[in-house]
């Protein structure tokens, strides 16, 4: 099964002190890329949110909202930590040795320091376990998300696919039909005018005719790509590359087609491919 790179996915976790909260959204993009949002206290956790989504995840623009909210009786006992009081402090003061006209920290800037407020944050290990699980259950309900829009994307898919064979059939009699009326019409122009152009030459010229126009071979190769991007479709999986770059050969192969076409009908065909080739590369554009 294929996944979009398109999801979104939020849990939360009640822990000692308050609850942790996570979201994560996530859209196309080449590569992956994570970003992720959290206060200054629960930063050193970062790394376990990347790892969990580098684990399940291999393309799209992740962004990452973590947040840890104090329940009313922790926001009430909340306690300045008097070590980081200090080192601000002196912080402070060498600073405004160097700079005497600097503003001083106003309270609430005090308190919003990193570390200052010891209450308002978990301790380490029960962090990082908190953390880890919640994760845990956020990423695998992204991946469950991404691989429904994903199958959502295999279906336009294939009925494009089905699409693009019904298009390649009906232009395979055209090539015939387009060298005989060649040679009637030459024939014809040439008894017009009194001419007396021999079998031979005739045969000749329809020959170049025919090879100039013989679009066999793209048409065989559109059925290849119809059958290889299937098989890329049951075989599932992080794709999005192969497919995107089978899109590129079915739009030269219709590019060929149109600039080979020999009649109204084959450039009309061409043209159907190229809208059809169009749809699914955008579409492709978000499987992972």
């Amino acid at each position: 099964m294929i996944a979009s790179m398109t999801g979104f996915a939020a849990a939360t976790r009640e822990v000692p002190g308050g609850q942790l909260a996570l979201e994560i959204k996530s859209v196309n993009h080449r590569y992956l890329e994570v970003q992720a949002r959290m206060g200054d206290d629960l930063r050193p956790l970062e790394p376990l949110l990347r790892e969990a989504l580098a684990a399940s995840l291999t393309r799209g623009k992740v962004d990452c909202r973590l947040t840890f909210t104090a329940s009313a009786g922790e926001a009430l006992a909340l306690e300045p930590d008097q070590a980081a009081l200090r080192a601000l402090a002196t912080a402070s003061a060498r600073v405004q040795s160097v700079f005497p006209d600097a503003r001083p920290l106003s309270v609430s800037e005090v308190l919003h320091w990193p570390g200052v407020l010891a209450g308002s944050a978990l301790a380490d290990d029960d962090a990082r376990e908190a953390v880890a699980a919640l994760a845990a259950a956020a990423v695998a309900d992204l991946a469950a998300t991404r691989r429904r829009e994903g199958e959502k994307l295999s279906a336009v898919l294939r009925d494009r696919l089905k699409a693009i064979s019904a298009l390649v059939l009906r232009a395979r009699p055209h090539v015939p039909a387009a060298i005989v009326a060649f040679r009637d019409k030459l024939a014809a122009r040439i008894a017009e005018a009194g001419g007396a152009l021999g079998d031979e030459r005739l045969q000749q010229e329809v020959v170049l005719f025919a090879s100039r126009i013989d679009v066999a071979e793209e048409l065989d190769r559109l059925e290849a790509h119809v059958a290889e991007f299937t098989r890329v479709l049951d075989k599932g999986g992080a794709c999005g590359k192969r497919l995107d770059f089978l899109c590129q050969e079915f739009n030269r192969e219709a590019n060929t087609l149109g600039s080979k076409a020999a009649s109204a009908e084959v450039t009309g065909l061409a043209v159907e491919l190229k809208v059809l080739i169009e749809q699914m590369r955008e579409q492709v554009q978000n499987v992972e």
